[in-house]
């Protein structure tokens, strides 16, 4: 029998086995702090297990990737080679992140399989990343990733669910959190991230980077088990179009989930590890495992903000011309962004005819090439909304007449899918965008994996249970509840396009949904917190013109806080009830709080603060806002590290403070 070897990365700079005569069988490696720490084993294929500083987290989890390569299809894999290293470092310029530039630092186990593929893990102090890699002459079919993570006890899971229940696999990745022990949970299919709370505050966040050309992770829970498995849609055979949209959909499937070139480096699958909530928002694993950018020069890339229309359904008031979608009304639009300091207006659905298919062809009433002209004149810039297998169709002549034209970026919705061809859709789009000086926000998308640091001109993805849900929920619909929960899991995957800045605000007991006059829930300063405790580089003011010229005073403070910052800290938080977020830019720091139903008195320390005097500006709740949700304050008053300053949150309130420099 052959001796096992026991490997100690934390010992080790560099070491291999590579003799036939060695083959190790157990192996241990730590995060280079040495609070991390797995083990990987060959007993029945390839095992992975992971535990902080002792106490496990994940017990024997089989990882296999089972494809047409050389011998990738052998039922049980054996470790042939090993190699470690210690200490490696990067530096990554992070643009329009919430830091500008991390400053990564991990651990590297690579492991050689007895079928040729390799296992890569990469250990970090707030996570552990592992992927797959083939080196095959020829292209392979992948006909399935397991991954079957094998829970320690039984810890709360956070899960956002399929909402569709006949074919679970296509929604728009929108959805509150089931929150249950993982020996009840549902065993209905689930996107990512999750979280599973040990208890302690001790968290393990699953998610996914660098998902090219390839589906994206599903997982389902087993709750007799307490395992959390992995789930891919398989490759799309046939594809038909609902004719509303022409959005195109999957009607039948392969029995494989990709096909890939032999030589390939799978998905990173990402096990972040967090001891304080805090941690959860600002962890930067995804951003760090995608590929660089490919985009040399990024100086054209200008996120901001933008006023948008279909939110609040076109909904001007006081006008001489009926609004909707015509020129005058984007006129309107225009000089509202321009009189406000707004970089950008959005013309959403319906510039262009949805069920043709067709976006080289706007409908009679709109004017492209006029409103354009008129926007430059302006200073603001213009966004076209459309499909994405729409613009996928006439991708080339699309980025090329419109760039031309001065449009600055596409809102591209309803892909609604996660498989390989999904993927491959988004990663054409994004590279011919670049190419022609095209951002882009994705909509009804899949969880960010890290593709803007690829690709940095995609400012933003939806995938979260924005504001929009807010125009026809149910009314037990919690909002103000999901609203300091998905910061802590949705943001560690990347920025969110929440669409916030309601001006109609109600309380739990007065909201309701009303479509063409949509209104919020929770305090006026909850809606303001939003642009502040959100990563959200290109973010809208969903609201009517209209109504922020009648609340003038909030539109000002709104406008002057910036989507992109040079530092970011959660000041304190507890996921699901309450956060504080910091955020330092050029001109000052801005900090924000939000808490769910229940009402918090805060105190805000500003030790944070350098030495010295400042002038700040404190949007706080009013004394009433717990009846009448739009009753705040607005404060001017001094600011040093010396001081404290007390606020109470209002049920489904929040603040916003503003320190200049």
């Amino acid at each position: 029998m052959k001796p096992i070897q026991t490997i100690l990365l934390s010992t080790c700079i560099a070491a291999s086995l590579g003799a036939a005569d060695a083959i190790a069988k157990t192996m241990e490696a730590t995060s280079p702090s040495g609070s991390l720490s797995i083990t990987v084993d060959d007993t029945e294929g390839l095992n992975m297990s992971l535990s902080r500083e002792g106490k496990p987290l994940l017990r024997q989890s089989h990882i296999t990737l089972k494809s047409s390569g050389n011998k990738s299809i052998t039922k049980h894999p054996k470790i042939a080679k090993t190699s470690l290293k210690k200490g490696l470092k990067e530096k990554i310029s992070a643009p329009f992140h919430h830091t500008p530039e991390i400053n990564a630092e991990w651990n590297e186990l690579k492991v050689r399989l007895s079928n040729g593929q390799t296992v890569t893990f990469r250990l970090f102090d707030d996570g552990v990343a592992y992927r797959f890699s083939t080196d095959n002459k020829e292209d392979q079919t992948i006909y399935s990733e397991v991954a079957t993570y094998r829970l320690a006890g039984d810890p709360i899971l956070y899960m956002a669910h399929s909402t569709n229940d006949k074919n679970p696999e296509a929604m728009a990745f929108q959805n509150f959190y089931s929150v249950t022990p993982a020996s009840s949970a549902s065993p209905t299919l689930a996107f990512l991230p999750i979280v599973a709370d040990f208890g302690d505050r001790l968290k393990l966040s699953l998610m996914e980077s660098d998902v090219e050309g390839y589906p994206g992770m599903f997982v389902t829970a087993d709750s007799v088990s307490n395992i959390i498995s992995a789930r891919f849609a398989a490759y799309p055979a046939k594809t038909d179009y609902y004719p509303w949209r022409k959005q195109e959909y999957v009607t039948e499937r392969e029995s494989f989930i990709a096909k890939t070139p032999g030589r390939k480096d799978f998905p990173w699958r990402i096990m972040a590890v967090t001891t304080d909530d805090c941690q959860m928002p600002v962890n930067n694993l995804v951003y760090t495992l995608a590929s660089p950018s490919r985009v040399t020069d990024t100086s054209w890339i200008k996120p901001g903000k933008a006023a948008w229309e279909w939110w609040n359904d076109w909904g001007l008031r006081g006008v001489d011309f009926q609004a909707g979608i015509n020129n005058d009304t984007y006129k309107y639009f225009i000089d509202f962004a321009a009189d406000n300091g707004i970089e950008y207006v959005i013309l959403d659905e319906g510039w262009y005819e949805p069920k043709s298919g067709d976006m080289l062809t706007t409908v009679p009433e709109i004017d492209l090439p006029t409103l354009t002209a008129y926007a430059k004149e302006k200073g603001v810039g213009l966004w076209l909304w459309t499909v994405f297998n729409v613009l996928d169709d006439q991708l080339e002549e699309a980025c090329k007449k419109y760039s031309e034209m001065g449009i600055k970026g596409f809102k591209v919705d309803f892909l609604d899918r996660n498989d390989q061809t999904a993927a491959e859709m988004t990663y054409r789009i994004a590279d011919a965008a670049a190419q022609h000086g095209l951002m882009l926000d994705l909509h009804g998308f899949y969880p960010p994996t890290g593709i803007n640091r690829t690709y940095p001109n995609i400012v933003n993805y939806e995938s979260v249970f924005g504001m929009e849900e807010m125009k026809w929920s149910d009314p037990s619909v919690d909002m103000p509840k999901y609203d300091v929960t998905f910061p802590f899991i949705r943001m560690m995957a990347g920025p969110v396009d929440f669409t916030p800045g309601a001006m109609l605000n109600a309380s739990k007991a007065d909201w309701k949904a009303v479509y063409s006059s949509p209104m919020s829930q929770g305090t006026r300063c909850h809606q303001i917190a939003n642009y502040i405790v959100q990563d959200s580089p290109f973010t809208m003011l969903a609201d009517s013109p209209s109504n922020y010229i009648d609340n003038q005073e909030t539109t000002d403070f709104i406008v002057k806080i910036p989507t992109v910052f040079s530092s970011t800290k959660v000041l304190d938080g507890k996921m699901g009830e309450y956060i504080v977020t910091l955020r330092e830019a050029p001109d000052g720091w801005y900090v924000a709080g939000q808490t769910d139903w229940t009402p918090r008195d805060y105190t805000l320390d500003l030790s944070f603060l350098p030495e010295g005097t400042y002038e700040a500006t404190l949007f706080r709740d009013g004394d009433n806002a717990a009846k009448q949700a739009r009753d705040y304050k607005a404060e001017h008053l001094t600011a040093d590290s010396s001081k404290k300053l007390p606020i109470h949150l209002a049920p489904g309130g929040g603040f916003a403070l503003r320190i200049s420099k």
